[in-house]
Protein backbone atom coordinates (compact mmCIF):
# COMPACT_ATOMS: atom_id res chain seq x y z
CA UNK A 1 0.00 0.00 0.00
CA UNK A 2 1.31 3.43 -0.95
CA UNK A 3 1.67 5.67 2.07
CA UNK A 4 -0.02 9.07 2.04
CA UNK A 5 2.25 12.08 2.36
CA UNK A 6 0.97 14.30 5.19
CA UNK A 7 2.63 17.48 6.41
CA UNK A 8 1.13 17.33 9.94
CA UNK A 9 -0.91 14.62 11.69
CA UNK A 10 -2.47 15.20 15.12
CA UNK A 11 -3.75 12.32 17.25
CA UNK A 12 -4.97 12.36 20.82
CA UNK A 13 -6.67 10.19 23.42
CA UNK A 14 -5.33 6.82 22.28
CA UNK A 15 -5.30 5.52 25.89
CA UNK A 16 -2.75 2.76 25.44
CA UNK A 17 -2.96 0.33 28.35
CA UNK A 18 -6.77 0.27 28.56
CA UNK A 19 -9.30 -2.25 27.28
CA UNK A 20 -11.04 0.38 25.17
CA UNK A 21 -7.94 1.38 23.20
CA UNK A 22 -8.16 0.56 19.48
CA UNK A 23 -4.42 0.00 19.15
CA UNK A 24 -4.62 -2.08 15.97
CA UNK A 25 -6.50 0.73 14.22
CA UNK A 26 -3.93 3.28 15.42
CA UNK A 27 -1.07 1.15 14.14
CA UNK A 28 -2.72 0.64 10.74
CA UNK A 29 -3.33 4.37 10.45
CA UNK A 30 0.26 5.27 11.34
CA UNK A 31 1.47 2.68 8.83
CA UNK A 32 -0.60 4.34 6.11
CA UNK A 33 0.87 7.85 6.41
CA UNK A 34 4.25 9.52 5.97
CA UNK A 35 4.06 12.70 8.09
CA UNK A 36 6.66 15.44 8.33
CA UNK A 37 5.33 16.26 11.82
CA UNK A 38 3.40 13.97 14.18
CA UNK A 39 1.70 15.60 17.17
CA UNK A 40 0.59 13.22 19.93
CA UNK A 41 -1.81 15.52 21.76
CA UNK A 42 -2.20 13.93 25.19
CA UNK A 43 -3.60 10.78 26.79
CA UNK A 44 -1.49 8.58 24.53
CA UNK A 45 -0.42 6.22 27.34
CA UNK A 46 -3.09 5.95 30.03
CA UNK A 47 -0.86 6.03 33.12
CA UNK A 48 -3.92 6.46 35.36
CA UNK A 49 -5.03 2.91 34.51
CA UNK A 50 -1.66 1.43 33.52
CA UNK A 51 -1.34 -2.18 34.71
CA UNK A 52 1.49 -4.63 34.08
CA UNK A 53 -1.03 -7.40 33.53
CA UNK A 54 -2.63 -5.62 30.56
CA UNK A 55 -0.29 -4.45 27.83
CA UNK A 56 -1.07 -6.39 24.64
CA UNK A 57 1.35 -6.74 21.76
CA UNK A 58 -0.82 -4.43 19.66
CA UNK A 59 -0.25 -1.63 22.20
CA UNK A 60 3.52 -2.10 22.09
CA UNK A 61 3.38 -2.05 18.28
CA UNK A 62 1.97 1.48 18.41
CA UNK A 63 5.01 2.57 20.45
CA UNK A 64 7.27 0.76 18.00
CA UNK A 65 5.55 2.45 15.07
CA UNK A 66 6.10 5.90 16.62
CA UNK A 67 9.80 5.11 17.13
CA UNK A 68 10.00 3.90 13.54
CA UNK A 69 8.61 7.25 12.36
CA UNK A 70 11.20 9.02 14.52
CA UNK A 71 13.97 6.96 12.97
CA UNK A 72 12.72 7.79 9.46
CA UNK A 73 12.94 11.54 10.11
CA UNK A 74 9.45 12.49 11.31
CA UNK A 75 9.42 15.23 13.95
CA UNK A 76 7.33 13.98 16.90
CA UNK A 77 5.85 16.24 19.57
CA UNK A 78 4.39 14.46 22.60
CA UNK A 79 2.03 16.90 24.35
CA UNK A 80 1.00 15.77 27.81
CA UNK A 81 -2.61 15.23 28.89
CA UNK A 82 -4.25 14.38 32.19
CA UNK A 83 -4.02 10.59 31.82
CA UNK A 84 -0.28 10.87 31.12
CA UNK A 85 0.31 13.87 33.39
CA UNK A 86 3.27 12.11 35.07
CA UNK A 87 5.24 12.92 31.92
CA UNK A 88 4.88 16.65 32.64
CA UNK A 89 7.94 16.40 34.85
CA UNK A 90 9.83 15.83 31.58
CA UNK A 91 8.32 18.84 29.79
CA UNK A 92 10.77 20.47 27.34
CA UNK A 93 12.75 17.22 27.09
CA UNK A 94 14.36 16.79 23.67
CA UNK A 95 16.03 13.76 22.13
CA UNK A 96 16.67 13.75 18.41
CA UNK A 97 13.36 14.27 16.63
CA UNK A 98 11.31 13.76 19.82
CA UNK A 99 10.12 16.59 22.07
CA UNK A 100 7.87 16.40 25.14
CA UNK A 101 5.86 19.53 25.78
CA UNK A 102 2.68 20.70 27.51
CA UNK A 103 1.56 22.89 24.59
CA UNK A 104 2.73 23.81 21.13
CA UNK A 105 2.41 26.71 18.69
CA UNK A 106 3.26 25.93 15.08
CA UNK A 107 3.68 28.41 12.26
CA UNK A 108 1.95 26.63 9.40
CA UNK A 109 2.20 28.45 6.08
CA UNK A 110 2.24 31.78 7.88
CA UNK A 111 -0.67 30.99 10.20
CA UNK A 112 -0.40 30.24 13.91
CA UNK A 113 -1.79 26.92 15.17
CA UNK A 114 -2.10 26.48 18.95
CA UNK A 115 -2.17 22.83 20.05
CA UNK A 116 -2.72 21.51 23.59
CA UNK A 117 -4.63 18.67 25.22
CA UNK A 118 -7.30 20.72 26.99
CA UNK A 119 -7.59 19.21 30.47
CA UNK A 120 -6.58 22.61 31.86
CA UNK A 121 -10.19 23.66 31.16
CA UNK A 122 -11.65 20.69 33.06
CA UNK A 123 -12.78 21.81 36.52
CA UNK A 124 -12.78 18.23 37.86
CA UNK A 125 -9.05 18.05 37.12
CA UNK A 126 -8.43 21.09 39.30
CA UNK A 127 -10.69 20.38 42.26
CA UNK A 128 -11.81 16.71 42.16
CA UNK A 129 -9.13 14.64 40.43
CA UNK A 130 -10.31 11.51 42.26
CA UNK A 131 -13.71 11.98 40.62
CA UNK A 132 -12.10 12.33 37.20
CA UNK A 133 -10.12 9.11 37.74
CA UNK A 134 -13.25 7.29 38.89
CA UNK A 135 -15.01 8.51 35.77
CA UNK A 136 -12.14 7.20 33.63
CA UNK A 137 -12.57 3.72 35.10
CA UNK A 138 -16.31 3.91 34.53
CA UNK A 139 -15.80 5.01 30.94
CA UNK A 140 -13.40 2.14 30.24
CA UNK A 141 -15.92 -0.30 31.73
CA UNK A 142 -18.67 1.17 29.55
CA UNK A 143 -16.51 0.69 26.46
CA UNK A 144 -16.01 -3.00 27.32
CA UNK A 145 -19.76 -3.44 27.78
CA UNK A 146 -20.32 -1.56 24.51
CA UNK A 147 -18.08 -3.98 22.61
CA UNK A 148 -20.21 -6.91 23.82
CA UNK A 149 -23.43 -5.08 22.88
CA UNK A 150 -22.06 -4.33 19.40
CA UNK A 151 -21.06 -7.97 18.90
CA UNK A 152 -24.68 -9.02 19.35
CA UNK A 153 -26.07 -5.98 17.53
CA UNK A 154 -24.02 -6.61 14.38
CA UNK A 155 -25.06 -10.25 14.28
CA UNK A 156 -28.67 -9.15 14.50
CA UNK A 157 -28.11 -6.85 11.53
CA UNK A 158 -28.62 -3.64 13.49
CA UNK A 159 -25.10 -2.19 13.25
CA UNK A 160 -22.96 -0.64 15.93
CA UNK A 161 -24.15 1.69 18.68
CA UNK A 162 -22.20 3.98 21.02
CA UNK A 163 -23.47 3.81 24.59
CA UNK A 164 -21.16 6.59 25.78
CA UNK A 165 -22.36 8.96 23.05
CA UNK A 166 -25.95 8.22 23.95
CA UNK A 167 -25.18 8.99 27.59
CA UNK A 168 -23.34 12.22 26.72
CA UNK A 169 -26.05 13.42 24.37
CA UNK A 170 -28.83 12.67 26.84
CA UNK A 171 -27.23 14.41 29.82
CA UNK A 172 -27.58 18.18 29.61
CA UNK A 173 -24.62 18.74 31.92
CA UNK A 174 -22.32 16.75 29.62
CA UNK A 175 -23.51 18.71 26.57
CA UNK A 176 -22.98 21.99 28.44
CA UNK A 177 -19.45 20.93 29.46
CA UNK A 178 -18.51 20.25 25.82
CA UNK A 179 -19.97 23.57 24.67
CA UNK A 180 -18.18 25.47 27.46
CA UNK A 181 -14.90 23.67 26.70
CA UNK A 182 -15.05 24.60 23.02
CA UNK A 183 -16.06 28.20 23.70
CA UNK A 184 -13.24 28.70 26.21
CA UNK A 185 -10.66 27.42 23.72
CA UNK A 186 -12.14 29.62 20.99
CA UNK A 187 -12.17 32.77 23.14
CA UNK A 188 -8.54 32.34 24.24
CA UNK A 189 -7.41 31.56 20.68
CA UNK A 190 -9.06 34.72 19.35
CA UNK A 191 -7.64 36.80 22.20
CA UNK A 192 -4.13 35.60 21.35
CA UNK A 193 -4.57 35.92 17.57
CA UNK A 194 -4.24 32.21 16.85
CA UNK A 195 -5.61 31.25 13.45
CA UNK A 196 -6.25 27.66 14.56
CA UNK A 197 -6.65 25.94 17.92
CA UNK A 198 -6.47 22.14 18.24
CA UNK A 199 -7.47 20.22 21.37
CA UNK A 200 -8.27 16.70 22.51
CA UNK A 201 -9.56 15.55 25.92
CA UNK A 202 -13.34 15.55 25.33
CA UNK A 203 -13.42 12.80 22.66
CA UNK A 204 -15.52 14.99 20.36
CA UNK A 205 -13.95 15.42 16.89
CA UNK A 206 -14.57 18.85 15.40
CA UNK A 207 -13.32 21.24 12.77
CA UNK A 208 -15.22 24.52 12.43
CA UNK A 209 -14.64 28.16 11.64
CA UNK A 210 -15.97 30.38 14.44
CA UNK A 211 -16.53 34.14 14.38
CA UNK A 212 -17.35 36.24 17.43
CA UNK A 213 -17.55 39.97 18.01
CA UNK A 214 -13.85 39.88 18.96
CA UNK A 215 -12.57 38.04 15.90
CA UNK A 216 -12.42 34.60 14.32
CA UNK A 217 -10.51 31.34 14.54
CA UNK A 218 -10.84 27.72 13.50
CA UNK A 219 -11.58 25.33 16.36
CA UNK A 220 -10.40 21.74 15.93
CA UNK A 221 -10.56 18.66 18.10
CA UNK A 222 -8.74 15.48 17.07
CA UNK A 223 -11.29 13.20 18.75
CA UNK A 224 -10.04 9.86 20.07
CA UNK A 225 -9.05 6.28 19.25
CA UNK A 226 -11.56 4.63 21.54
CA UNK A 227 -14.76 5.25 19.61
CA UNK A 228 -14.39 7.93 16.93
CA UNK A 229 -11.05 6.82 15.42
CA UNK A 230 -10.21 10.29 14.08
CA UNK A 231 -7.19 12.51 13.56
CA UNK A 232 -6.44 15.97 12.22
CA UNK A 233 -4.28 16.27 9.11
CA UNK A 234 -2.68 19.24 7.39
CA UNK A 235 -1.78 18.92 3.73
CA UNK A 236 -1.92 21.13 0.65
CA UNK A 237 -2.62 24.26 2.68
CA UNK A 238 -5.65 23.00 4.59
CA UNK A 239 -6.63 21.19 7.79
CA UNK A 240 -8.95 18.20 7.41
CA UNK A 241 -10.52 15.61 9.70
CA UNK A 242 -9.48 12.04 8.95
CA UNK A 243 -11.97 9.28 9.79
CA UNK A 244 -10.45 5.81 10.01
CA UNK A 245 -12.47 3.15 8.22
CA UNK A 246 -12.11 -0.30 9.73
CA UNK A 247 -12.52 -1.94 6.33
CA UNK A 248 -9.71 0.13 4.83
CA UNK A 249 -6.88 -1.72 3.08
CA UNK A 250 -4.19 -2.75 5.53
CA UNK A 251 -0.48 -2.21 5.19
CA UNK A 252 1.34 -5.56 5.14
CA UNK A 253 1.63 -6.98 8.65
CA UNK A 254 4.80 -8.84 7.70
CA UNK A 255 6.82 -5.63 7.81
CA UNK A 256 9.40 -6.06 10.54
CA UNK A 257 10.19 -3.44 13.12
CA UNK A 258 13.86 -2.58 13.17
CA UNK A 259 13.56 -0.49 16.32
CA UNK A 260 13.87 -2.57 19.47
CA UNK A 261 12.22 -1.33 22.66
CA UNK A 262 12.51 -2.36 26.32
CA UNK A 263 10.25 -5.03 27.73
CA UNK A 264 6.99 -4.09 29.45
CA UNK A 265 8.55 -4.56 32.90
CA UNK A 266 11.15 -1.88 32.17
CA UNK A 267 8.54 0.41 30.62
CA UNK A 268 6.36 0.03 33.71
CA UNK A 269 9.15 0.81 36.18
CA UNK A 270 10.38 3.73 34.08
CA UNK A 271 7.00 5.44 33.84
CA UNK A 272 4.85 4.40 36.78
CA UNK A 273 7.29 3.74 39.60
CA UNK A 274 9.61 6.72 39.18
CA UNK A 275 10.15 8.96 42.20
CA UNK A 276 7.70 11.83 42.41
CA UNK A 277 9.08 15.24 41.55
CA UNK A 278 7.41 18.59 40.91
CA UNK A 279 5.12 18.62 37.90
CA UNK A 280 5.30 21.71 35.71
CA UNK A 281 2.08 23.58 35.03
CA UNK A 282 0.54 24.31 31.71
Amino acid sequence: MTKRKVHIAVLSDIHLGTFGCRAKAVNKYLKSIEPDILVLNGDIIDIWQFKKRYWPESHMKVIQRIFKLLASGTKVYYLTGNHDEMLRKFSDFKMGNLEIRDKLVLDVDGKKTWIFHGDVFDITMKHSKWLAKLGAVGYDTLIVINSVVNWFSERMGRGKVSLSKKVKNSVKQAVKFIDDFEQTAIDIAIENNYDFVACGHIHQPALKQVTTEKGSTTYMNSGDWIENLTSLEYSNGAWTMYQYEEAAEEVADEEEFKVKLPAIELLYHSIVQVDRVGISGI
